[in-house]
């Protein structure tokens, strides 16, 4: 895999509404979704085809409201499950924008709102396939809000380490390195330190990661500095986990690797992406602090 960093965002964003004024519509519309295409971004990772890894991306939408029958405001939680297998993934902006659609229109029951949701997003995560994986929608209810946790993430904190960091512009998979030579372990590492840019519009991402693997033991403070070296980058956060992902199995060279990184809300949404090498129990969802 090339250490090359190419910045394809804003080629594949022409025509979205990131980085644009905006109306906000009252009334449901659809076409409000912009869907963008996962294999031009993996294609600058090296991947080609099939991806390496599983995954989702975990969303959650703090601003969704919609009218009952009688014109009474609802409101709700929205956990969305994105697969990473599906051919495109959401811009963000535009997925605020179609949720705010909802706010001036009637709908039988929350119900009705969750599979409205659920078949518009899938249609347009799968744009042009045939092939469809479930997005899955769940509604959480105001009687349940005082049931969300606010949770850490569970590892050794790397940011206890006292670290001397590069001025760097790009991502710096060479920082990273492993012990070939001795015993194999397992360890989740973890991290509040991760940060890049909307590669549109500029504005800072900011994450917490998880790295959980099994393997030559990786250098802690290579992954620390190597994680602080995003912080001028511009990716979107899905890309962004997906390259911490590749470098680190391709430079540490693990038998399992998961890579888990909850952001901090903007516009009322998290992006929440996780990619793992292999099958097992998706995360919890519970938030960190400052999202």
């Amino acid at each position: 895999m090339s250490d090359k960093v190419f910045d394809a965002a804003p080629i594949l964003t022409i025509g979205s509404p990131l980085g644009k004024r905006a109306s906000y519509p009252e009334h449901y519309d659809a076409s409000l979704l912009y869907p963008i295409a996962r294999a031009p971004l993996r294609a600058t990772l090296g991947i080609a085809g099939q991806p390496l890894f599983l995954g989702a991306d975990l969303w959650t939408a703090y601003e969704l409201s919609w009218l009952n029958p009688r014109g009474k405001p609802q409101v709700a939680l929205a956990h969305i499950i994105v697969p990473c297998e599906s051919t495109h993934l959401i811009e963000s902006k535009s997925l605020k924008l179609y949720l705010g659609s909802f706010s001036g229109t009637r709908f039988p029951s929350a119900e009705a709102v969750r599979e409205r949701i659920e078949r518009d997003l899938s249609a347009a995560l799968w744009t042009g396939s045939d092939v469809q994986m479930p997005t899955v929608v769940r509604l959480i209810a105001p009687e349940q809000f005082d049931r969300q946790t606010v949770q850490e993430m569970d590892g050794l904190l790397l940011d206890r380490l006292d670290i001397e960091c590069d001025d760097r512009d790009v991502p710096a998979p060479e920082l990273l390195t492993a012990a070939f030579a001795e015993q194999p372990v397992e360890e989740v590492l973890t991290s509040r330190l991760l940060k890049s840019n909307c590669p549109v519009t500029g504005q800072p991402d900011w994450a917490s990661v998880q790295i959980r693997y099994s393997g030559p033991q990786i250098d802690q403070t290579g992954l620390l500095r190597y994680i602080v070296s995003f912080r001028r980058h511009s990716e979107f956060h899905e890309h962004c986990v997906e390259r911490m992902f590749m470098d680190i199995w391709t430079r540490c060279q693990p038998a399992k690797l998961t890579v888990y990184a909850r952001y901090t809300r903007r516009g009322g949404i998290d992006i929440n992406p996780w990619r793992t090498s292999h099958p097992g129990s998706m995360p919890a969802g519970a938030r960190t602090a400052r999202q």
